[in-house]
């Protein structure tokens, strides 16, 4: 094996086979500063920021890396320009400032400037007084890398988005976010905390907490692919589950200093050509606001916000879900959207604060962080922009269990993996396209995926050229990735390729069933799988599609996650609840 292949293969950030093995070794012989439960993107910051102080870390995760929340959020890096008219100025101003780190220092290859406008309905008041808001959002965070506010009449505005019905706006405001593929950051994330040291594994579920007298000492795992089970000793352990943060405290034996609450999120798909339109917008609802989202070939259209106390790993959107969104976009819209033009739809649960008692509660955005137990810290709420500041407050909460003095965090100046010589390879795009034969286009769109780790995805498809051509029915994909997907990014099921590696399960009508098989036999080249078990994968793949599109025609809540919850679980090992 030539030297370069070989430190490939042994490369920390790998999330391979053989590493997978390795670190189940590590974790049941090694002592760790500290074990973090959760592969979310709040547990794998934790993992990042610790690593980078020099500290020894495991992350632990029952399924997959961002397969809760981090992977069905609105997919913005973004202030929250609603929080300022709630007055929580300091989480805007947080959130800002993490928005242009992201654009600027941190990962510019996944989060991009984002346009929207702003229709205006109100004469007289309503321009000034956005106008204030957003000179206040521009401003607030810094520096800043996108550009400020631009005011438009209404012919303005309609050039800008002719999609809109005249009678919908009297002028508009454009100003500008960001966004990023969730699941994607978060993933590089994780493996960004492994180069630096960390063990990073999925499909570990902790199933119990070890004790030396009244401290929490380490947690005992579970393989929920094979059964095996092991222990973790450590210093002290983080809890970083979301919107299992209870249940988790519940197994430790503990009682939390605050209670989680999940709100259910739900967006839809629509394909780019329904919406005409250069910008994005964010449209005032009764309740919240609505936003309409540029996704590459399609525009994502949410978000809704209602309780939820159901199934917390399957939240099932409704038909009233759909219908809400329906409904208020198309208040503003010449040429209505319909059923029939969706081509996917994804339902999240946001991890909200709450307080002890109904009277005293108060559901919030901004995060709590709490040393519940000696050994234990738990860190619930936030957003997904402001992951990294929520990281840094767990690692600091759990210094005091540390046997040193932790270094302060640095992770503002780390770089995720594939942001180092990303903007050198943008301009050098075409050269890359010429030496590998594909069309420069690709070769952007896989920039934008993996920065300069593009080397390592194209480097699969040497000496296989079918590797590099675009999948059967996810064009959009190449075959490289999905091998990539398994031989580097820790995807252990069909799920996790078509649902978080790849978007496909949200951006084609037929949701990944159409490609299962052509994903499934090259997964399973990497991963081993004999015919059956591809055959398993693909048909479990199809019954969780069949069940999540049943569940979306559904009137309530309880029936849509009757029907969602009977389909089968990839993770068969999986112990519901762990409590």
């Amino acid at each position: 094996m030539a030297s370069s292949q070989r430190e490939a293969e042994n490369s920390p950030a790998r999330l391979g086979p053989l590493k997978r093995e390795e670190s189940w070794q590590r974790l049941g012989e090694d002592k760790f500063d500290l074990v973090i439960i959760g592969g979310g993107v709040v547990g794998a910051g934790t993992a990042l920021d610790a690593a980078t102080r020099g500290l020894r870390v495991a992350l632990v995760e029952a399924r997959d890396l961002a397969s809760g929340t981090s992977s069905r959020s609105s997919k913005l890096f973004h202030g929250g320009l609603r929080y300022l008219e709630q007055l929580e100025f300091g989480l805007v101003r947080e959130a800002l400032r993490e928005r242009e780190l992201m654009l600027t220092t941190i990962a510019p290859h996944l989060v991009k400037p984002v346009s929207f406008l702003y229709p205006l309905t109100h004469r007289i008041w309503e321009r000034p007084y956005t106008a204030a808001g957003l000179l206040m959002y521009d401003t607030m965070g810094g520096a800043r890398s996108v550009p400020g506010q631009k005011h438009l009449s209404r012919a303005g505005a309609l050039r800008m988005v002719p999609a809109l019905k005249r009678s919908a706006l009297i002028g508009g405001i454009r100003y500008y976010d960001a966004q990023s593929d969730d699941a994607r950051h978060t993933m590089t994330v994780a493996r960004t905390a492994a180069h630096y040291g960390a063990v990073v594994r999925t499909s570990t579920q902790v199933v119990g907490f070890l004790r030396e007298a009244d401290r929490i000492s380490g947690v005992r795992v579970r393989d929920v692919e094979d059964g095996r089970e092991t222990d973790i000793h450590a210093s002290a352990v983080v809890n970083c589950t979301g919107v299992w943060t209870d249940e988790l405290q519940r197994l430790s034996g503990g009682r939390g200093r605050f209670r989680v609450r999940a709100s259910k999120g739900v967006h839809i798909v629509v394909p780019r050509d329904r919406i005409v339109s250069e910008s994005g917008m964010i449209l005032r609802t009764e309740k919240s606001v609505l936003f309409v989202i540029p996704w590459r070939n399609h525009w994502i259209v949410g978000t809704t916000d209602t309780d939820w106390n159901l199934d917390l790993a399957h939240p099932a959107a409704t038909k009233h879900d759909i219908d809400y969104l329906l409904e208020h976009v198309n208040t503003v819209l010449a040429t209505p959207l319909t059923h029939d033009d969706i081509e996917g739809v994804y339902a999240g649960l946001r991890p909200l604060l709450a307080g002890e008692s109904e009277e005293t509660s108060k559901l919030s955005r901004e995060h709590a962080v709490a040393r519940v137990a000696p050994g234990l810290v738990a860190i619930a709420g936030g957003k997904y922009t402001t992951y990294r500041v929520m990281a840094a407050d767990a690692v600091d909460a759990a210094a005091v269990d540390l046997p040193g003095r932790p270094q302060p965090s640095i992770t503002d100046k780390v770089p995720l993996l594939g942001a180092d010589g990303y903007h050198a390879l943008v301009n050098q795009a075409d050269h890359l396209a010429s030496e590998h034969g594909l069309h420069p286009y690709r070769v952007r769109h896989l920039l934008d995926r993996y920065g300069s780790m593009v080397h390592e995805v194209l480097a699969l498809g040497e000496g296989r050229p079918e590797l590099l051509k675009p999948l059967e029915h996810a064009p959009d994909y190449l075959g490289v990735e999905v091998v990539y997907a398994a031989s580097h990014e820790g995807a252990l099921h069909l799920e996790d390729v078509l649902a978080r590696r790849t978007r496909i399960s949200i951006e084609y009508a037929h949701r990944g069933v159409d490609c299962a098989a052509q994903v499934a036999s090259l997964v399973g080249e990497v991963l081993g799988w004999s015919k059956d078990q591809e055959k398993r994968e693909v048909e479990v793949y199809t019954a969780r599609v069949n069940a999540e599109r049943e569940s979306q025609s559904q009137p309530s809540d309880e029936a849509a996650d009757a029907l969602r919850s009977a389909a089968p679980e990839a993770r068969t090992g999986i112990i519901e609840p762990v409590s």
